[in-house]
């Protein structure tokens, strides 16, 4: 049950979803990841139910049991897309609804054309070939066959597909939106730099520390960790408002403490205008600069850097050369935002975009004609990846992104974007195919049958075979390499 303390040794089976209250151990989390080396885990680390504690003993906290699992959710996950109905699927069956009365049609034809000759037993045999050979078998499974080796084989990837209608759009992409923050960066962000006005460093911390303490930003943790570095002590606020878009306000000992960017310095009446040179410089290195200020008092300026992903100038790199648009949106400063896009290859910055405008942005570009992917990992992003024709949402990010994403990263790994991409891309080709093959099969094979030179037997054994190719161009899906 929920809360259920549980103790893991050696060899033995994680039971369930959870996280470590205390102990260390290395975990083989490659039946949900792919990965074949195993992950370090310690306190404060979540563990997945069903994966293999490989050395040492841990206690951890159950999470999650019975279906909502995140080993039950794939699988659930898995299940319902391989049971979706693609709009290819549904041309498919439009199709088929005309080709079956023009079969039968043409099957009766063929039956007339020998009975006006007199040849009553060439007339029923014929009849018989046509039908059998133009039975739209082929037609039907051509794209649930792909569709599910396709899906399958994604989450073997650890990539999950939640529908057929997401590998359909993922082949006709043209844009994929990131989001800055925990997307491209770590969503680690470290203190890097310290401008003071009046006070020491130490005072600088410790009034921005005592505004965020009470908030969840990743900005906010950074400051906190440097204060614990300084061992300085934060007290608590007596009044705390998070400004969206624009920072903290709390009050302390009769004192208001404002952090944030320059929007809420100048809506205070702060001015900071004069201190231009020294944001901009901070900036121009891709750092985000948090101001702080006291009694309506410039205070100084807290610099704060994020670590870019692993391989996220690849990825770039890679999804140009799949004729891909990227762009960067974020609610940090243009210079800021210009200054990460370019390490990482994005020429295209929407800065300064309040969390609730995201998906107003996502609008916008698809009123330019683009069919739009969103990779996001936070709660903030979970509009804009519902907005988008893909939402594609990162593992390791909230529960809230991952219910509105069409496609989930099981792994933290920005290379699934393009991978899920071009799984997207083989799987419709091969549906393609498949579709190509069966309407071109059964079309050329009926004036075979009308003129007598199939018997039904063969006939029979033919149409089996355009069956069978069609099953086996969609399983050689799975040699494809992404």
């Amino acid at each position: 049950m929920v809360d259920e303390i549980i103790v893991v040794r050696p060899g033995e089976k994680i039971p369930t979803d959870g996280i470590v209250m205390e102990g260390h151990s290395s975990i083989d989390e490659k039946m949900i990841t792919g990965e074949s080396v195993p992950i370090e885990k310690q306190a404060g680390d979540g563990v997945i139910g069903g994966t293999i504690n490989k050395v040492g003993s841990f206690k951890f906290r159950a999470t999650r049991v019975g279906a909502d699992t995140t080993l039950n959710q794939i699988i659930k996950m898995v299940e319902e897309a391989q049971a979706s109905t693609a709009n290819i699927q549904r041309l498919a069956d439009k199709v088929a609804s005309y080709f079956v009365p023009a079969v039968v049609g043409a099957a009766f034809l063929s039956a007339a054309g020998w009975v006006l000759f007199g040849n009553y037993t060439s007339a029923l045999l014929s009849f018989v070939a046509v039908l059998i050979i133009a039975c739209p078998c082929a037609l039907g499974i051509a794209t649930p066959a792909a569709l599910m080796v396709g899906v399958g084989k994604g989450a073997e990837m650890g990539i999950l597909i939640r529908g057929g209608e997401y590998l359909e759009r993922a082949e006709k992409l043209n844009a994929v939106v990131f989001d800055k923050t925990g997307t491209l960066t770590k969503g680690e962000p470290e203190v890097t730099e310290i401008i003071t006005f009046d006070g020491s460093p130490e005072d600088v911390i410790l009034s921005a520390s005592i505004a965020e303490k009470g908030s969840e930003h990743p900005l906010a943790e950074a400051i906190i960790k440097r204060a614990g570095m300084m061992n300085l002590s934060i007290p608590d606020a007596e009044a705390f408002e998070a400004i969206p878009g624009h920072g903290v306000k709390v009050s302390h000992n009769g004192k208001e403490i404002l952090i944030g960017n320059r929007k809420l310095m100048n809506d205070t009446g702060i001015p900071v205008e004069d201190k231009e040179s020294i944001i901009s410089r901070l900036e121009e290195k891709g750092n985000t600069v948090m101001i702080v200020a006291e009694d309506k008092k410039l205070k100084g300026f807290i610099a704060v850097a994020d670590t870019l992903k692993e391989h996220a100038y690849d990825v770039v790199k890679g999804l140009k050369a799949e004729g891909v648009q990227i762009i960067m949106l974020t609610g940090d400063n243009e210079r800021t935002a210009k200054a990460i896009g370019a390490k990482v290859g994005i020429e295209r910055i929407i800065a300064n975009v309040l969390p609730g405008d995201k998906a107003k942005v996502i609008k916008e570009l698809q009123s330019e004609g683009k069919v739009v992917a969103m990779v996001g990992d936070g709660i903030n992003d979970s509009p804009a990846l519902a907005q988008s024709d893909i939402g594609i949402a990162i593992g390791s990010g909230s529960d809230v992104a991952k219910e509105t994403g069409g496609i989930i990263l099981v792994k933290d790994d920005l290379r699934d974007v393009i991978k899920s991409i071009r799984l997207s891309r083989a799987t419709m080709r091969k549906i393609k195919q498949n579709l190509f093959w069966a309407f071109f099969y059964n079309t050329a094979a009926i004036p075979i049958a009308a003129f007598g030179l199939l018997n039904p037997i063969i006939a029979a054994a033919a149409m089996s075979i355009s069956s069978l190719s069609v099953v086996t161009n969609s399983a050689l899906l799975k040699r494809v390499k992404i």
